[in-house]
């Protein structure tokens, strides 16, 4: 049974939690197929990082910000307050130095800042949980937190290139055997020099497209030219790295396994048979 509240907090019950998992498992041996090696980061991430990326600049509907309380003044206040307090107001809170991250390739880019990579460049998976400031929330379709595992194509250009291209074919072909109906359409969220526009630069190239099932988009290939390998000085042999990335939202393929299976037990019977 699922309680989701108001708030986009979801809770997974057995049957969904080995559907996530089997489902996550069939992306990693994915990765590993690509000789992806699996990386995990932290939860949080620093703001000055993210603030390399001009991410509050292209994104600030979607910051949040873990912050330290400070007990004199948090105590002062509880002290005035109907208990069970809903809200933390923002005069006890100090300022911080750390984000909650939207997606869980930023912290590839930075662990790899400084780097010269060989002319090849590498691949990189990792699995995180992402926390987004939307709008609205709607079950497992649209959380605050959610997992996503993403494969990362860091190096020379063609080779970022070629990563979307098997990507595409990868996810294309696994919904085909899990006979889902699936559509690839141009999405509008990338990176973007600040210096440039952004209707511009979506003229120049398709820089993400997201995988579409029933109106619902459970992942995405995106392409970054060389803006993360610029801003963390990160090279491929002796060019500036080009990146791109494979995406998935894990509650969202749980929501879409089930509905197409009738049930989460039955959809990860059906994923685990294709190992």
């Amino acid at each position: 049974m699922l309680t989701t509240t108001d708030n986009g907090l979801g809770v997974l019950d057995g049957s969904q939690l080995r559907l996530l998992r089997a489902i996550d498992a069939t992306f990693l041996r994915l990765a590993g197929d690509w000789r992806a090696p699996e990386f995990r980061f932290p939860f949080l991430m620093r703001c000055k990082d993210l603030d390399t990326f001009d991410y509050y600049d292209n994104f600030p509907h979607l910051g949040l910000a873990a912050t330290r309380l400070d007990p004199a003044l948090l105590a002062a206040e509880l002290a005035t307050t109907a208990r069970p307090t809903e809200r933390i107001p923002a005069q006890v809170m100090e300022p911080t130095a750390f984000a909650l991250p939207s997606a869980a390739c930023y912290s590839i880019y930075v662990d790899l800042a400084g780097s010269v990579l060989p002319d090849e460049g590498v691949l990189r998976t990792t699995v995180g949980t992402c926390f987004r400031n939307e709008d609205h929330y709607e079950g497992l379709q649209r959380l605050l937190g959610f997992s996503m595992r993403e494969i990362v194509c860091v190096g020379p250009e063609q080779a970022a290139k070629h990563h979307l291209v098997r990507a595409k074919e990868a996810v294309v072909a696994l919904c085909t055997e899990l006979g889902l109906d699936l559509r690839i359409e141009a999405a509008t969220d990338p990176f973007f020099d600040k210096n440039s526009g952004k209707a511009k630069m979506q003229r120049l190239f398709p820089v993400k497209e997201e995988f579409v099932v029933g109106g619902l988009a459970i992942g995405s290939v995106n392409y970054h030219r060389n803006f993360f390998g610029d801003r963390c000085d990160i090279r491929a042999g002796a060019e500036t790295a080009h990146t791109s990335c494979l995406a998935f939202g894990l509650e969202r393929w749980v929501h879409t396994l089930t509905d197409r299976f009738g049930g989460a037990d039955a959809a990860a019977s059906a994923v685990e048979s294709l190992s």
